[in-house]
């Protein structure tokens, strides 16, 4: 699993793309504050070589909680910014800060 942020100089975002190498799942997705934890729209694409994949723009000066979904099963990023207790599941939250 990986996080790459490219920032773009002409707009107040930041081009963030998630990778998660699970070569034996069927599905991935990235879910978390920047997309209302919505499965479908962080949907990531599954490459030839097994590794889900996709790029999002985040907008800049701001944290967001998050989690993957492989398979239905909610997964944190150990390379995360950091993480925060979610009261709600009972559980941390991956946190991602631009």
């Amino acid at each position: 699993m990986s996080i790459k942020k490219q920032f773009v100089k002409t707009k107040p975002v930041c081009k963030v793309t998630f990778s998660v190498d699970a070569k034996q799942a069927a599905s991935a997705s990235v879910v978390g504050d920047f997309n209302s934890w919505d499965l479908t729209e962080g949907a990531l694409g599954k490459l030839k070589n097994g590794t889900f994949k996709a790029t999002f723009d985040l907008n800049k000066d701001a944290s967001y909680e998050f989690k993957y979904v492989i398979d239905g099963q909610f997964v944190n990023e150990p390379e995360a910014d950091s993480f925060k207790w979610n009261d709600f599941a009972g559980t941390e939250n991956s946190v991602l800060s631009i």
